[in-house]
């Protein structure tokens, strides 16, 4: 089998386990070149303060056979930056996947690459999703055709093992996963909307509102122009 190779796109204040969840997986995979694409090779600081090293710039990108989009707070400049809308269109045109997690998916969105599919998302942002032309489907995974997308955050991890089974077969994504021991048993059963107490949910409704409040606008803004 030839080398598959991986891009994950880096910005200022994504969330990085959106972005290293996936990467653990894809860098365990034997046969999978991983890149990490940026504007410029300078740090990229996550929303949380971490610091990520890209390793490619967009500019020298090759071809991709995956591009992948992660989410948090920094999509929203992204949703409206011509120039990574131009790079995810030019590298979705010839890659086998079109991937995200989390709220990257509506960064491909606004580069008009969900238009008439299946697609998840963060719970927050779900039905966002439809502003951008996508069919809002409830998933850790969803696909449709060769559009990957992930839920939110921890959900990053699930995707990449479905990715990863889908081009290196199952046997390959059950060996990673036991390597990295994923095997989810969290102390509490409030990871969903429909699971946590409702006091815990309009907590965090209302921690969010803001951001809730300046993406319903951004979307119903960059939804006009598709």
């Amino acid at each position: 089998m030839s080398q598959i190779t991986v891009g994950l796109l880096l910005f200022p204040d994504l969330t990085q386990l959106d972005l290293t969840g996936p990467y653990e997986v894809f860098r365990k995979t034997p046969g999978i070149r991983t890149l990490l694409i940026a504007r410029t090779l300078e740090p990229v600081r996550a929303e949380t303060g971490l610091g990520l090293l890209p390793d490619t710039l967009m500019s020298d990108c090759p071809q991709l056979d995956v591009i992948c989009v992660p989410g948090g707070p920094g999509v929203s400049a992204q949703m409206e930056d011509a120039d990574v809308l131009a790079f995810l269109c030019q590298q979705a045109a010839a890659a086998r996947y079109v991937t995200s997690v989390c709220t990257g998916a509506l960064v491909l969105g606004a580069a008009g690459l969900l238009k008439g599919k299946r697609a998840t998302t963060h719970w927050s942002a779900h039905d966002l999703l439809a502003g951008l032309g996508a069919i809002p489907t409830q998933g850790r995974v969803v696909r449709d055709g060769n559009l990957f997308t992930g839920g939110g955050v921890t959900a990053g991890i699930d995707f990449a093992l479905t990715l990863v089974a889908e081009m290196c077969g199952e046997a390959v994504a059950k060996a990673v996963q036991l390597q990295i021991e994923y095997s989810p048993a969290p102390p509490f059963d409030s990871g969903t909307p429909q699971t946590a107490a409702p006091e815990i949910l309009q907590a965090v409704r209302t921690r969010g509102a803001a951001t809730r409040a300046a993406r319903e606008a951004l979307v119903a803004r960059v939804g006009e122009t598709l």
